[in-house]
C-alpha cells in the first residue's frame, strides 16, 4: 500500500482508490516541459491521475 506522509507534522494518508474501476493509485513523477518533477498518484487500469497529496501547505512524501 502507497502511504504518503507530511514531513512537518506526521499527518499520513494510503489506500486512494479510483472511483471508476476501484483499483488502488501508483505513485509515480510526471516530468514537466521545463525538466521539473511532480509527484502524482495515478490509476493503473489508465484512467486518470492526480497530484499527490498535500499537507500544511507541501506536497506529502511517499517512500517506495
Amino acid at each position: 500500500m502507497v502511504v504518503y506522509e507530511c514531513k512537518k507534522c506526521g499527518m499520513s494518508v494510503g489506500s486512494i482508490t479510483c472511483g471508476k474501476c476501484g483499483k488502488e493509485l501508483q505513485h509515480d513523477t510526471l516530468t514537466l516541459d521545463g525538466g521539473a518533477k511532480v509527484t502524482i498518484s495515478k490509476c493503473p487500469e489508465g484512467h486518470g491521475k492526480i497530484k499527490s497529496p498535500q499537507c500544511c501547505g507541501e506536497d506529502m512524501t511517499c517512500s517506495i
